[in-house]
């Protein structure tokens, strides 16, 4: 493929969306390679409230389906997404496939005969990398990142969640708080829930229901607690649920006294935007680790008993700390001067590609996007 900036031609990528978060990860791409004067289809999954994000932002989008729930199902729509995928893009004749560890996309650009890049940032989801790392041509990942991919694999210095929690991309609204009763000082909590069907979750569960109850009923003492939940909730815990619309969830966050849950996804929201968390998991992440390790912002805990104790302790040990959000947009400021910005990146290595390897390789060109 030749170089799109030596050749002078606008290029057409395909972006596929396979989950609510992608579509965040790929708006910025798709807003800024549009304003450049490049073509952009967006296939996308039926996942959650994936479709409702998209048309929220106005981006156009070929809706390609589900991949169902459990893994029989999953592996049975496997070549059925593949071929309507194949479908969807044949016509367009895409220069390049983009997308997050998107296995459709790597196994569609092989057959084409053109380019896939995928973003990844999971370590533990070893069914994804079976299926899509051998047919993918680049794959991008933070530099904390712990699995190796071989020749493939280009790391970044930064988070997923800077592609669009960079301050370039995102400034809080504090208009979200009025929706909810609550002013700027107003201590709350956040607490999540994720459904647990992605196939790195076969076989695990999340927070017991007791502890759910300890949890919240402790974290009342410090503030409101709203709760967002994959899946549906109990009665008991209705009243909590948060009632903005998805895409403030953002600003919520930001003006959060502190989050707890099973989200990595959040948890590393939370710590670029300067508000610690509390994230429990069976399996850790190459970045929350790092938000732990480093920047003191996320906190992570196993899932068994004692972990699910200890996670609850701590949040409450936080909840004391009348100075815990001055202390974040502290800690955030450190972060912030050690990341890149993550579109700005894609954006580079997207339109410099294949050459955007090489100089990756030699000498970290991400570095130019601080």
């Amino acid at each position: 493929m030749r170089n799109t900036l030596e050749s002078g031609n606008n290029m057409k990528i395909v972006v596929d969306i396979n989950h609510p978060a992608h579509v965040h990860y790929f708006k910025n791409f798709i807003w800024e390679m549009e304003q450049k004067g490049h073509e952009i289809l967006v296939t996308a999954s039926e996942k959650d409230i994936s479709f409702e994000l998209l048309k929220i932002y106005n981006i156009p989008y070929t809706n390609i389906g589900s991949y169902g729930k459990g893994i029989a199902r999953k592996i049975i729509n496997l070549p059925i997404l593949d071929w309507k995928m194949y479908k969807a893009v044949k016509q367009f004749n895409p220069d390049i496939f983009l997308g997050f560890g998107s296995i459709r996309a790597a196994h569609v650009s092989k057959i084409l005969g053109k380019p896939c890049i995928a973003l990844d940032d999971t370590e533990h989801a070893k069914w994804e990398h079976m299926l899509y790392v051998p047919f993918t041509d680049a794959i991008l990942t933070p530099k904390c990142f712990k699995k190796d991919f071989g020749k493939k694999q280009i790391r970044y210095d930064g988070y997923t969640e800077l592609a669009y929690l960079h301050p370039s991309y995102f400034t809080p609204n504090p208009a979200v708080l009025d929706e909810i009763g609550l002013t700027e000082d107003d201590p709350f909590i956040i607490v999540r829930f994720v459904s647990w069907q992605a196939s790195h979750d076969v076989g695990h569960a999340g927070i017991t229901l007791d502890n759910k109850r300890k949890a919240i009923h402790e974290f009342e003492k410090y503030g409101r607690v709203f709760i967002t939940s994959e899946k549906p909730l109990s009665q008991e815990f209705e009243k909590y649920r948060i009632s903005v619309s998805p895409e403030k969830m953002h600003d919520l966050l930001y003006y959060a006294t502190l989050l707890y849950g099973e989200s990595s996804t959040m948890a590393s929201e939370c710590a670029v935007l300067g508000t610690h968390a509390i994230f429990c998991d069976f399996a850790g992440r190459g970045y929350t680790d790092e938000e732990e390790k480093i920047y003191d912002l996320v906190y992570n805990f196993k899932l068994d008993e004692s972990g699910q104790e200890e996670s609850i302790k701590k949040a409450v040990e936080l909840l004391q700390d009348p100075d815990l959000k001055k202390k974040g947009r502290i800690k955030q400021e450190h972060l912030l001067s050690d990341k890149i910005d993550v579109t700005a990146f894609m954006i580079w290595f997207i339109e410099n590609y294949p050459d955007s390897v090489a100089n990756m390789k030699n000498n970290d060109f991400s570095r130019s996007f601080k």
